[in-house]
């Protein structure tokens, strides 16, 4: 006879998603410590709703009051390859470069509730990435992987590339087997992040974060990082991909995950010249959207300036006048790097 978490795992697979835990809703000690740390530490830097929501990010029950059991889904968005790019090219993190997995892990997820509260007349609540809900650690609780020592979660099976949804419920479900950390000595991950943002023992400082530094940070960059970012326009991946774990991955087989052929190499000169409007049309059904035009143009000017490509000086300049001021200064510190490498060449 089944039991009703295989029967919400049977019917969770078959909507597509790729790995299934189950974990208990009580509030973790350890993990609520580790939060008011990291916060107090101001490691959350220009994320203040990190620091708004934390007492209701350590308590499922802030979010529903007669939880008893979280259960975790998770979708492989693993690349077929990860080719370096061309310096006049911007790079954005894999996950961005199709659909927007927002939309794609919370319909399937209302469906998933919809059928489970129906089905055992519970209460439900389901929530993807955007609520105050300690995800990775409420996921290794559910056995879906670890953290690893870049702070992300690690599967046996899907390595660095999955996206965490959870469901929450009244039903009080027996909870899964956590895993246990698989990094060992390995600190791959750590050697590949060319800022320097992750200390060894599984802690980041997102403010030394490339991904931070180009989605979240509203303002200018230190110029000491902005070198180290790259031709990176929107996230990172280097940490993630330098996992050995993901020799196991398999690429992902959920087309909406597919990368949209022109976010896969564009040219940074294109990506300067957008506008809002045009930004937004760009975008259109990509996280990258959420950034807003200023942002995102200040990531490509950056990356034109590491470019080391003196042609891209015409880029520089036309961004000089820009309305945005944010714009306006990593369009002079670009040119400014342009001219120092042209100098050189002379």
């Amino acid at each position: 006879m089944k039991t009703i978490k295989h029967e919400i795992r049977e019917y969770a697979l078959n909507l597509g998603f790729d790995v299934v835990g189950f974990a208990s809703a009580s509030m973790v000690p350890d993990e609520k410590r580790a939060l008011d740390q990291y916060v107090e530490g101001g490691l959350h830097g220009d994320m203040g709703w990190m620091a708004e929501t934390a007492e209701r990010r350590a308590d499922p029950t802030a979010l529903m009051d007669d939880v008893k059991s979280i259960i975790v889904v998770g979708m492989n968005y693993g690349p077929k390859n990860l080719a370096p790019l061309p310096s006049d090219r911007g790079n954005i993190s894999v996950y961005a470069r199709g659909k927007d997995y927002h939309d794609v892990l919370k319909k399937r997820l209302k469906r998933l509730g919809r059928w489970t509260g129906e089905r055992w007349d519970c209460g439900i609540k389901v929530f993807v990435d955007a609520a105050p809900v300690m995800e990775k650690p409420i996921a290794g609780r559910a056995g879906v992987g670890w953290q690893g020592k870049h702070s992300n979660l690690v599967s046996r099976e899907f390595g660095s590339w999955l996206f965490l949804g959870e469901m929450f419920t009244s039903m009080d479900l027996p909870p899964d087997q956590p895993v246990a950390d698989h990094c060992g000595s390995c600190d791959a991950c750590v050697r590949a992040c060319p800022t320097d943002a992750l200390s060894g023992d599984g802690q980041i400082d997102p403010r030394r974060c490339i991904s931070y530094l180009t989605i979240e940070h509203k303002g200018d960059i230190e110029p000491g990082l902005m070198s180290g970012m790259g031709n990176y326009v929107y996230g990172c991946d280097d940490c993630l991909s330098a996992c050995p774990w993901n020799k196991f991955a398999l690429p992902t087989q959920e087309s909406a995950f597919f990368p949209r052929t022109e976010l896969t190499a564009p040219r940074l000169a294109d990506l300067a010249e957008l506008d809002d409007a045009a930004f937004r049309i760009f975008f259109s059904g990509s996280p990258i959207k959420r950034t807003g035009r200023d942002r995102f143009v200040r990531n490509v000017l950056i990356g034109v300036g590491n470019s080391r490509d003196i042609s891209l000086e015409t880029v520089c300049q036309s961004r000089l006048g820009d309305p945005s001021p944010l714009v306006r200064k990593a369009a002079e510190w670009a040119l400014e790097r342009l001219r120092d490498r042209r100098d050189t060449i002379d």
